[in-house]
């Protein structure tokens, strides 16, 4: 089985492609909670959590605990931890931490912005490597929050600066439908975004007027997975 960060990749937020528009508040603290399954078999949930860090950073953390199936055998369990900085609306990268225990397999990555060297540092317990940031990137983990906030600006198009494990990838996603979609939190009229550039099997469903974050997620690069909003609370 393999246990993959949840909500990635998303997407974090670069050039946007459309109407400018005049960028709206950037979102307060929230916890929201999803149920995870794989291959269509329940696997456990995933709480999201958005707070003030003060000296104008955020904390956006993501806890992923194996509640059925193999995931509940084995004890798995992801937890990933990004720290950033508002630049407009978008969630730009100071760091990141994803961590990853089960019985049979850890594994660990730290991510860091020197934004003064501009500059990235990635190191997976075999050494740090780094290469070259980028105005406006965002990582892995925040790149759900990213595209929730460009939709909510009415954004159709998408280009997207994420560091990734060797360099800051363009990605890039677009609106593809409006469809009704069913998910354990209600019933709601939500954009479809897929992604354009590399054939992932990445589909994300949002309720802009709604959440930031969203309401159903579906990938199968590594699995198979699907993720359905249960709860949110703004805290």
């Amino acid at each position: 089985m393999t246990i993959r960060p949840l909500l990635a990749p998303l997407l974090g937020l670069g050039l946007l492609l459309g109407a400018p528009v005049a960028p709206a508040a950037t979102p307060s603290a929230f916890t929201a909670t999803y149920d995870v399954s794989q291959g269509g078999t329940p696997m456990g949930q995933a709480t999201v959590n958005l707070r003030a860090a003060g000296n104008g950073e955020w904390i956006y953390s993501k806890d992923v605990k194996g509640t059925g199936g193999l995931a509940a055998l084995l004890g798995a369990s992801v937890t990933e931890s990004s720290r950033f900085r508002w630049k407009g609306d978008v969630p730009e990268a100071i760091s990141y931490d994803y961590q990853l225990q089960a019985a049979v397999k850890q594994k660990q990555r730290h991510l860091v912005v020197d934004w003064a060297k501009k500059q990235v540092t990635v190191d997976e317990g075999k050494g740090p490597q780094t290469y070259p940031s980028s105005p406006g990137m965002v990582e892995r983990n925040t790149l759900a929050l990213a595209l929730g906030l460009a939709l909510r600006d009415g954004k159709q198009q998408v280009a997207l600066p994420v560091a990734v494990r060797q360099e800051v990838q363009v990605q890039n996603f677009k609106v593809t439908g409006k469809e009704t979609v069913k998910v354990p939190a209600g019933s709601f009229d939500a954009e479809r975004i897929d992604r354009t550039d590399a054939d992932r099997g990445f589909s994300a469903w949002y309720a802009p007027g709604r959440f930031p974050l969203p309401v159903k997620l579906s990938q199968h690069d590594g699995g198979d997975m699907v993720m359905e909003l249960v709860s949110y609370r703004a805290d």
